[in-house]
């Protein structure tokens, strides 16, 4: 530890019903400092972060924070300490106001005087960028403006050490960089920031120092300048991960899939998608971007059958859904792989064979007599675990219990199998590690170069970019635009996705 140290965290353990999520962890923070805590899901980084905040209590080790031993036994001390922590899902309020969420949890709100309040916080605003409205209302913000409420709150508590947890993964490319403007404001008036991150190429934008880890524990940390994301990918996952991106020229193919002036309700009733029109061809991965809530799920369930069409109509290879059922709709040929994997996808307490079948049970194949083949089924439960490296302890198990790295897996592979002609991903990659990401990835552009018609719908725009042939951009449930990505930026579908149009 050196005598500048904001923080110091010596020999930290967790552990969880016998299972170790930190283990003996060093990790220090200065002042000024932006230090990037980088890993897996599932490497320890939220939980040794949380230790930090308060929230859990360390098994061993101790922690220093202006050079003085600190017990933290609640949030509460760790905000007597300066430590703010900003959440991926928010702790805000959505019927009060900024300043409201801002005041919020401190003694004697009743006798504030609310003009001084709005003035100091007006105050944090202009001196860190921090462009937040006191007297608006949450549930009236973006997703950005949150998050600087977030960080205002932290600041007004008298924060000086700011724990981020993937503060970028649902904004858009403005937003993340008016947030590296403000972490960089911070850190130039001797915060030290913390950013929780599984982003590579934010890392070696923003941050000063890295620290990695694996499996519970520290890898090593290293100073920006010295690493290049290969290295760091090494040290995250202890190998090489090979990027097989194969990806044959687009064709002028036959439409897969024709959504035309498409309207479609809300689960309040609401119009969630209005008059979206575009096509997907055969052997054409089109992705679908948007800020969280513009459309996405409601335009992917309309097309597999699972909500209803108000206007409009939806073909698959010049066949109409509309009207008919979701097993007519399969039968036609589409495949779904819902963003809510345990929810929609797969029924956690069945096990891999029982999964497997739950679109095909009525099949002859699946079938002996009147009777499910169980045989035949978990014998291609197991030529699925091999073909797609499903880690699993046991075939037979409830499949809860699987990460959702291998949850994943057993659904694309599912989806996959039937031999799809046209195939939906909603957040196929979402939470994922490195090397899963990537095998999805390949899964995804094979049945693209298969001659699949692949709907591709995701938030993270870096991807959404590397995989769609076309991209259709949708802002408050309308298509605002259809690119190439080779022909545009992305900041320039940012501001399409927030506006509706390029500035």
């Amino acid at each position: 530890m050196t005598g500048e140290s904001l923080v110091y965290m010596k020999g930290i353990s967790k552990h969880f019903g016998g299972i170790y999520v930190n283990e003996k962890i060093d990790f220090e923070l200065k002042p000024g400092e932006i230090h990037a805590l980088l890993g897996e899901n599932g490497a320890g980084k939220s939980t040794l972060m949380n230790i930090l905040a308060g929230l859990y209590r360390q098994d061993e080790g101790e922690i220093m924070i202006h050079g003085k031993r600190v017990t933290l036994r609640s949030p509460k001390d760790a905000i007597a300490n300066k430590v703010g922590m900003i959440h991926q899902h928010f702790k805000l309020v959505e019927n009060l106001t900024a300043a409201e969420n801002i005041i919020l949890g401190r003694s004697n709100t009743l006798f504030l005087n609310r003009g001084r309040i709005h003035g100091e916080i007006l105050k944090f605003s202009r001196e860190y960028g921090l462009l937040v409205n006191p007297e608006d209302y949450i549930f009236h913000m973006s997703v950005g403006e949150k998050q600087r409420v977030e960080i205002l709150k932290a600041l007004y508590r008298g924060a000086d050490i700011l724990i981020l947890d993937e503060p970028t993964a649902v904004l858009t490319p403005q937003e993340t960089r008016e947030l590296f403007g403000v972490l960089k404001k911070m850190a130039q008036r001797g915060c030290g920031i913390v950013m929780i991150t599984h982003k590579m190429c934010e890392v070696m934008e923003i941050a000063d120092t890295i620290t990695v880890l694996r499996k519970g524990k520290k890898v090593g940390t290293v100073q920006k300048q010295g690493v290049n994301e290969q290295q760091l990918t090494e040290m995250m996952v202890g190998q090489q991960i090979a990027k097989p991106r194969i990806k044959k020229p687009g064709q002028e193919n036959e439409t897969g899939l024709r959504v035309k002036e498409l309207t479609v309700k809300g689960d309040k009733g609401t119009i969630a998608v209005k008059n979206v029109s575009f096509e997907v061809k055969r052997g054409e991965i089109v992705g679908i971007a948007g800020i969280s809530g513009s459309g996405q799920r409601e335009l992917a369930e309309a097309i597999a059958g699972l909500r209803r069409i108000e206007e409009g109509s939806i073909e698959i290879y010049h066949q109409e859904v509309k009207g008919r059922s979701v097993r007519e709709i399969i039968d036609m040929g589409l495949s779904y792989v819902p963003e809510d994997r345990l929810g929609m996808g797969l029924v956690g307490n069945m096990n891999i064979s029982e999964n497997l079948i739950l679109k095909d049970y009525r099949k002859p194949e699946a079938r002996q007599g009147i009777f499910i083949h169980r045989q035949k089924i978990k014998e291609k439960a197991k030529a699925v675990v091999r073909q797609f490296d499903i880690k699993v302890a046991h075939m037979d198990g409830p499949i809860r219990v699987l990460s959702g790295g291998n949850l994943q897996k057993i659904l694309l592979g599912r989806e996959i199998l039937k031999e799809p002609k046209v195939l939906i991903a909603a957040y196929p990659a979402r939470g994922l590690d490195i090397a899963t990401t990537e095998a999805v990835y390949h899964l995804l552009l094979e049945q693209r170069n298969k001659g699949c018609a692949v709907l591709f719908i995701s938030e993270d725009l870096d991807e959404i970019m590397e995989l769609s042939d076309r991209i259709v951009v949708m802002e408050s449930g309308q298509v605002v635009g259809v690119v190439k990505p080779e022909e545009t930026s992305v900041d320039e579908i940012g501001m399409m996705m927030l506006h509706g149009q390029v500035s």
